[in-house]
This record gives C-alpha cells, structure tokens and sequence, in this order.
C-alpha cells in the first residue's frame, strides 16, 4: 500500500509547538496500528544542528546512527518510542550540497541546474526514499521556519509537488498556526492566522486542517472565522490549547475527531482499532501528572537561560519521577554565577550536571561536583559532568592542585581528560565528534551493573575528549572507579564512588535514551537515590 503523506507547516510565528503537534499526529496515527515515522525539514545552511549554539537553537539532538540533529526529533522519538535516523532531518545544505555534487558529475547531462527542478526534485526524493525503505503507511512532514520565510520557499514548493504528483487522497497539509488572547479584549484573535493562510495560499498550499494554538480551548465563534477566510471547515479546525504535558496533546487531539478526518481524507474509513493501545498510552500519561511527594533537582550548566537547551534531560528525569510516582522539580543553576555561592546546592535532594563545552562555568561545574561529592548529595554527571567530576576528585582526593581537562587549560600538568587521539588531526568542527550509539562493557559487582542489570550497554555519545586512563589507578586507589568502558578498554564511560549514597557519572548522553514509561536507567537510580 501506497504511503500517506502528512505535512505540518508553520505560520504566524516560530515557537508554537509545530513538532509537537507532528509527533502528537504521528502518536495517534501509531496508536491507530498504522506504521509511522516523522521528519524534520529545516531550512537553515548549517549541515546539521551540530554546531549550533544551544542557548539560540535548543539542544542538539544525537540519533542512534551518529546524526546531530534538531530537537524536534528527540520529541518524535519520545512520543512513538522508536529510534529514528539521522537522514528524517533534512536541511538546506544537505539539500544544495547533493545537488551540487551531482552537477559536478554530470548528473544533469548538461542542463541549467534550477531551484525548479533540480533541488525541489532532490527534496522529494529523499522524502519518499525515507516512506519507500522503511515500508511507511503514513510518514508525518514537518516543514520548520514560519510561512513566508525566503529560506522556506524551496522546500514548500516541493511539498506543493508532491501533493499534485501523489493526489487529493495522497497527502493532507496541517497548518499550525495562533489565535492570542489579548488581556484587554479578552477575545480570541484569528487576523494572525488569515494572514498566514493567505501566505499560504499565494504559494499554491490550500491547508486541509488547521491547528490552532491558543491559550483556552478555541470557541466554536472562532472557529467558524477562521473556517470562513480560511476556506477550511469548521470541523477540521482543531484546538491546540495549553495543556499541562505535551503529552496530553494527543487526547486533546483526539477527542476533536482528528484521527477519523485523517482516515476519511486518506481513504481508510473504518482501519481504526486502537483501544488496547491507548489504554497502554493513558497509563505512561497518566503516571507523568501525579506524583506523590516532591524531589527538588539542582540542574548545574551552562547553557540554563534556555530550558529547551537541555528539553531530554528534562524529560529523562520527569520519566524517572513518574516511574516511582514522585513529582519532579528542576532549578536550573548557571555554573557560571555558581563560584562563590555553592552552598546554595545543600537544600536540593539531588545535583545534576548535563553535558556541555568550553572553559566558560567550567570551575562552578568543578566546584559543584566536589560539593555533592563531600555533603553526600546523589549526583549524576554527563558528559561533560563526568569528565569534570573525575577532575575535581583529582584535584580534592588524589592531590594534583591544577588537575584539569586540556580542553580548558592544554597546560595542564594533569590531564585528566584529554583530547580523543583520534581528533588530534581533525579540522572540521562539524560532524565530527565521537558520534553515535556504542557498545559499553560494564563491569561486575559495580553499581553500574545494579544500575543497568547487564554486561553490556550501548548508549549514544557526543564528545571530543575523554578521561586519560594514566590516572586510572589512583583514582581506584583513593575511591573512585571507572566501572564500564568501551572500544577494547580505551576508553572509560562511567564512573562511581561506590563509598557515596550516590555519586554517578557517565560519558555518553543517556538522556536520548529515555522514554515516557521508560526511564533510562540511570536517571531512575539517580531519582531513587534522591527520593530516599
């Protein structure tokens, strides 16, 4: 059977939840027992989400095949819990730079190469290439900026193809878009949204549904306004009003008959069966809005003015909380301000510090590690946390006063974290990191082994430096083991103090890993640690 195609567009203003919409869609269409994946369009010229600052773009998600990728694919693998691969985010580069090669091939036989066809042609094709190799019946397009953005338009125009080439019942355009409430007036305003669909429109897109973010569940009033300058019915303009989990989004969804109008477009009336699954979804929901008793979490970082700079680890812990039927609350405190205040981490039932580069907050990062390590306080390091946890016991416990990483200070005396051989000759900053999901040895009788119940691992990495396994013996000789390793015992991945009521580090990110009603484990033995 043919794949149905669903494309999510954005208009208005950039920030309105589009990917959580797409993967609230792709959520439903699953539990609908349709095989379904999403993917990212992003029209920036970066090659991917790798160099970007996460303060400006959110975090930088890592797919189990070594992609860097926008954050929106963390939300779809979330929502559908299955993996998703580095090629479901597409982005300008990619698109130009394959479109260039094959020019300089000769691919194009000695043609003009144009916007139209040429790159719109490759836009489709890998679309389709993603539905055709994983055997789709729906796959969920989500086209990132606001309509009516230059960078845009290409990448509109090849999901306006594809809808002429696949046919009315073929593919179904979703329009996100905002209706404000103005405190004064108290009513809901859809001018935005007429604006934005006329964009639309101009650009050859007549949108089959609208959803329309708001504050309070749409008025059918409003409705009917945007059905009428819209040329969208009524019934097929659905609320999106603030909820208090995203993941609650799909029921809100649901209950305003979205799945029933995605079928009757598609063709495939009566194919709905889902009631086993939502029962399954309802429980994981449900387990994520009660929590009996609060657990107080000190999230130590770099990046902090931003919550979606971290938006995984903020879900792995909510995931962990939920699983022990606690409620999760996170501070997030700037390691950079942290230096001479770090007594204010003693009220927190758990100290957290995420990954992160470069030698700004580096020291309160240090300082905070030390702390949870003296007062007893669980702490869990990633990352850049676990290469910065093993420096301040170096540093406090095995005496070497300027330990250090030589990412923040290449003179160092002792590196204890250093640079990966493998970099030593790498120039491109892009793309080129210790990348991906790989295999880890974890060793017996460790609390590493109780915490993940296994021999062997594989977690997903994103890093450029690593521990310096001179120093392994001293660390063990003063209390602190190396407890997994991976690639033949050349690199260590975790870390613990076993004399400590929890003190936890690891190399790789085992927030990307974390599900809803699946905590990773580690977050899960970190907020058990902090709950008692």
């Amino acid at each position: 059977m043919q794949t149905k195609f669903i494309f999510v567009t954005g208009g208005v203003m950039s920030g309105l939840g589009k990917g959580v919409v797409s993967s609230s869609i792709a959520k439903l269409l699953q539990l609908s027992n349709q095989k379904v994946s999403c993917v990212k369009i992003d029209p920036y010229l970066n090659y991917d989400a790798g160099t970007m600052n996460p303060i400006a773009h959110g975090e930088v998600y890592v797919t189990d095949d070594g992609g860097e990728c926008d954050m929106d694919i963390g939300n779809y693998e979330r929502f559908l819990n299955q993996n998703i691969r580095k090629t479901h985010n597409i982005t300008t580069a990619q698109i130009y730079s394959s479109v260039i090669e094959a020019e300089r091939k000769g691919e194009y036989l000695g043609a003009c190469v144009q916007i139209i066809p040429h790159v719109t042609d490759e836009i489709k094709r890998r679309i389709r290439k993603i539905a055709e190799d994983e055997k789709l019946d729906m796959l969920v397009v989500e086209c990132g900026g606001t309509v009516g953005d230059i960078e845009s338009l290409p990448f509109l125009e090849a999901l306006r193809q594809l809808r002429l080439e696949e046919g009315p019942t073929g593919v179904i355009f979703v329009h996100v878009t905002l209706a404000p409430s103005l405190d004064v007036v108290g009513e809901q305003k859809t001018k935005p949204t007429q604006h934005s669909v006329q964009e639309l429109r101009r650009i050859g897109i007549q949108p089959d549904l609208m959803a329309v973010r708001c504050t309070t569940p749409l008025l059918e009033s409003t409705k009917k306004k945007i059905s009428m300058f819209t040329n969208v019915t009524a019934n097929d303009v659905f609320s999106c009003h603030d909820v208090k989990s995203i993941f609650m989004v799909p029921q809100i969804l649901f209950e305003q008959g979205i799945v029933d109008t995605i079928f009757t477009k598609f063709g495939k009336v009566g194919m709905i069966n889902s009631a086993a699954n939502w029962d399954s979804w309802n429980r994981i929901v449900q387990s994520m809005q009660h929590g009996e008793g609060e657990i107080k979490i000190a999230m130590v970082g770099k990046y902090v003015t931003l919550a979606d700079s971290y938006v995984s680890v903020n879900h792995a812990l909510k995931h962990a909380g939920a699983k022990i039927g606690k409620t999760i609350t996170i501070d997030w405190i700037d390691s950079e301000g942290i230096n001479g205040n770090v007594d204010i981490l003693s009220k927190y039932n758990g100290i957290l510090v995420p990954g992160g580069f470069g030698s700004r907050g580096s020291e309160g990062i240090i300082k905070t590690a030390n702390f949870a390590r003296e007062k007893n306080i669980p702490y869990l390091g990633i990352c850049f946390g676990f290469q910065l946890a093993a420096v301040a016991f170096g540093r406090h416990v095995c005496n070497y006063s300027d330990a250090n990483s030589t990412e923040l200070d290449p003179n160092t005396t002792h590196p204890i974290v250093d640079l990966l051989p493998e970099q030593k000759t790498v120039s491109n900053m892009g793309g080129s990191l210790r990348l991906g999901a790989h295999d880890i040895t974890i060793k017996q009788n460790t609390i590493a082994h109780k915490t993940y119940s296994s021999d062997h691992v594989a977690r997903r990495h994103r890093h450029r430096y690593e521990i310096n396994t001179k120093y392994l013996e001293a660390f063990e000789k003063n209390g602190l083991i190396f407890s997994a390793e991976s690639d033949n015992s050349k690199r260590m991945e975790m870390l613990e103090i076993p004399s400590h009521k929890f003190y936890f580090g690891v190399q790789f990110h085992p927030e990307f890993n974390s599900r809803p009603g699946f905590p990773e484990e580690s977050f899960e033995a970190f907020i058990r640690a902090s709950a008692s």
